[in-house]
Formats: C-alpha cells, structure tokens, sequence
C-alpha cells in the first residue's frame, strides 16, 4: 500500500449469521459492501485455521487448512451440495451437526456434481499436496484415537512409521477424502469473498502467528523443526515475560522452533506456510515479530512464563531467505511488548511497518511511542486489537489521569469515545490505520473479543446488522477524507 488509508478489524467468526459463529456467506459479502460504503481499503481477520476446543485461532490444528466451521451450508445449497441443515445454539452441538452435514455434502458432491468441479477438487488436493496430505490423514488418525493428542496415539502412529501410515491411509481413506473436500470448499469460500473484496478496492489482511500449537499436524508431520523428546513431548515452550497484560507473564505452551534445523533446511518448511498466505491475503501480519530476534524460552515444566529467559533467534537470515523466495513480501509486524534495539534493527532493516495502539499512549510522558506525534509514516495505527478491552471500556475502566490525559492531548472536549480515539487514529502519521468493529459501533467491554492469559469465554463475539446505524457509513467516510485516507 502507498497511500495513506484505513480499515476495520473483524474476525469472519463474529459477522452476524443464523449459526452460532459467522461464516463466509452472504454476510461476509454484505460486510464487503459495507466496508467499502465507509471508504476502508482493508478489512483485517485473525487467523482463519482450524482452532482446538477453546476456539483460539492463535492454537490451530493446521497453519495451512482453513477452519471448516467458516463453510456457510447455505452456500453449499445454493451451489446443490447439500439438501438441508439443521440450526443449533450451542456450539458443541453446532460444531457436531456441521461437520455432519460437510460429510453429507461429500456424498452428495460425489454423486451429483459437475465434472468440472470434480476437476477443479482433484487439482486442489494436487496444489496443496505438501500440506493437505498430512493434515487430512492427522484429522482422521485424531478421529479414530477419540481427539487425543497425537503423542498419546499408538507408538507407531505417533512417530509416523512407514507401515502404520500406510494402513491408516488405506483404512481411512474415506475420513481422509473428507477433509480434503471440507478444505476445497473453505478455499472456494474464502477467495470467492477475497476476490468480492478486492473488486471492490478492500484488501484482506491476515494474522500469520509466529508458533504454532503443538496438537497439530504441522508438529506431528515435521517433528524435525521442533523442539521435542523422543516422546513427542515439548522441553521448553513459548510465551512472553510479565507485561502490560500479566504480572506473571504468559505461558502460551506452543513448541519451539529448532532453529538450527531450519536454517541449514533452508527454511523450507516457512516457505511453504508462506506460499498459502499468499494465497488466503493481501496483507499479513506477523504475530509477536520480536520472537524472530529472540524469544522467550519457558522451561516445559513451569507453570508460568516467570522462569523464562531470552534466547536469539537467526531472524536475519530467516527474511533474508524469504525476501529472496518471494519477489513481493506485503509483511507488517506486531512490534508490541519487551521491545529492544536489535527488535526494531530487524524490522527496519526489511522496512516492515510495526504497530501503534492508542490505549498504550496516555497516562504517561510526551516520549510515550504511542502517542500520535511519535508515530512513524511506516507504521500501523489501531484504537486497540482484539486483546485490548474495547475502546470505550477501556476509557470507562481508565483512571482519572489517563482521561483528562486523553482530553487535554487530543483537546477534544466536545467528542465522546470511541470516536475521540478514532479520530486519533485516522489523524496519525501512519500510513494505516485500523478501528475494531466494536469501536464503530460505539460498544462496551461486555463485547470485547480476547482476555489474554483466559481459556473461556472469548472468541465469540458477534455483532449484528441492526446495531450498524444507517448514517455510519457516511460518518466514516467523511473521517477518511478529513484525514486524507480516501
């Protein structure tokens, strides 16, 4: 991008729909329509892949595959793949009618669909080969050992011996070719809304996290890249020290990368999980970029991420190789949180935009980096992400110093929130600026999105379209040429 413009943040789980979460049917396109009605040029998601049980999309089951609970059965009707469906409340219950009526729609694609798109599965399964192979044979092997972690399946399933897994693929093909068709149908889905964007000026920005969850078939496919004993088991883990968010810091348990292997691989196995980012986004975000300098080290046996200590990571040499791999790189960083030289040396060197947030900005000094007349052109600016409380309660919890700092810096004493910090936003130097959803619909911390450091509860925000006054549009859009983002 290279004009100054803005964006709204929304994960597609929290547009409105007749189904527990959002997903990418008419709504998605409705929501298109209306970002573009408001003039953003971006619509920015968190991770679209297949989340555990807690629904974070920052533990998936896969780096590559989508989330099949994105598919819309509606669509799948429209396209004849499927006859009906059934609508339930509660998202176990949800979760388990879904993914019976993908396996359904199988039956009936199998049966009825065209030739043509019979062709274009076969060369899905064959583009995606180098991922899609392993993941659909993990989710089936995960299947037959009732959700267990793939440590704990038989010895032979869990070091992927060359028997073992050539029976499983024999005994399971059709579990096997299940999957595969739920991920031709995600992909279908979600380009054909990335396409809808783009012909209408919106580019898609993704969320690409730096680690990966250790159920997963990323970790059980390439063991070699991580971390672990004999057993499969981590020996140290992910996290970050005491922060902004925890007195205790956070210990995210995810493997970490052996670093070493990576580098005399090539880093191969990054090449390939970019290559589908690529494909899924415009835009992406790298999640928690100063892990690519050095990252928190956690002893696998604490209980918190107190015990840690920071070990250097070959970040350098890792962008150098993908800088060389791809001739159009569109990377922008999370820059959050213990921030050292050497972290902002890395990012400037390959020019990547980091991250301003308004609700890190007051109740401090005028060196604060936060603070609009620090921020740099390179940068991106949010009213806060979806680990922060929405805006609005973030303003309400906040002391007395921090909201007559917010006034006396902003001198907008006339303007209530959000729309004061939104305002902000749009006005800063940076050449991007993002608001959350629930920030242009003026909404309170009972709406927010993500607690860090909490299991339950989160992800499951949804807005409606009844809450979207029909004078919003023009409000923003006035903003946005105001503030030269047109």
């Amino acid at each position: 991008m290279k004009n100054r413009a803005a964006g709204i943040l929304l994960h597609p789980t929290s547009l409105p729909s007749s189904s527990v979460i959002g997903n990418l049917g008419t709504d998605a396109f409705h929501f298109i329509d209306f970002i573009a009605d408001c003039g953003f040029k971006v619509w920015q998601v968190l991770p679209v892949n297949p989340a555990h049980s807690d629904n974070s999309p920052y533990q998936a089951l896969s780096v590559h595959a989508g989330n099949p609970f994105l598919i819309s059965l509606d669509l799948l009707i429209k396209w004849g793949w499927l006859e009906s469906y059934e609508l339930h409340e509660e998202l176990d219950v949800f979760k388990t009618s879904h993914i019976k009526a993908l396996k359904q729609s199988f039956e009936i694609f199998n049966k009825e669909a065209e030739e043509q798109h019979k062709a274009e599965f076969e060369e899905f399964k064959t583009q995606h080969s180098s991922w899609l192979d392993g993941y659909a044979l993990y989710i089936a092997l995960k299947d037959e050992n009732n959700g267990m972690a793939w440590w704990d399946w038989p010895v032979e399933e869990r070091d992927c011996l060359e028997d073992a897994i050539r029976q499983a693929k024999s005994r399971l093909q059709q579990s096997i070719e299940e999957t595969q068709y739920q991920q031709f149908i995600f992909f279908k889905q979600w380009l054909a809304v990335k396409q809808y964007a783009n012909d209408h000026d919106v580019e898609i920005f993704g969320d690409m996290p730096i680690f990966v969850a250790h159920d997963s078939a990323d970790v059980w496919s390439f063991r070699e890249c991580f971390r672990l004993n004999e057993d499969g088991h981590t020996t140290v883990v992910a996290g970050v020290p005491p922060d902004y968010f925890s007195e205790t810091g956070q210990r995210w348990g995810n493997p970490l990368y052996d670093w070493e292997y990576m580098k005399k691989d090539g880093f191969h196995w990054w090449i390939d999980r970019m290559k589908t980012q690529l494909i899924l986004y415009d835009l992406i975000r790298i999640d928690h970029f100063r892990g690519f300098e050095a990252f928190w080290e956690i002893p696998a046996e604490s209980e918190t991420a107190i015990d840690g200590q920071w070990v250097k990571a070959p970040g350098d040499g890792f962008f150098t190789t993908l800088k060389g791999v791809f001739e159009d790189l569109p990377l922008l960083v999370e820059d959050l949180g213990v921030i050292t030289q050497e972290v902002i040396d890395l990012r400037d060197k390959f020019n990547f935009p980091g991250m301003k947030i308004l609700q890190f900005a007051f109740g401090g000094e005028a060196d604060n980096p936060y603070l609009p007349h620090n921020h740099e052109k390179n940068s991106v600016v949010y009213t806060g992400t979806h680990d922060n409380d929405t805006t609005l309660g973030w303003y309400q919890s906040s002391s007395e110093e921090v909201k007559k700092h917010v006034y006396d810096y902003l001198v907008c004493e006339t303007e209530k929130m959000p729309w004061v910090l939104i305002k902000a936003a749009m006005a800063s130097p940076a050449f991007l600026s993002i608001i959350p959803m629930q920030d242009i619909l003026d909404l309170g911390s009972e709406h927010r999105m993500n607690i860090p450091g909490t299991t339950e509860n989160n992800w499951c925000w949804k807005f409606n379209w009844d809450q979207v006054s029909v004078v919003l549009p023009k409000k923003i859009k006035r903003l946005i040429e105001l503030y030269g983002r047109a």
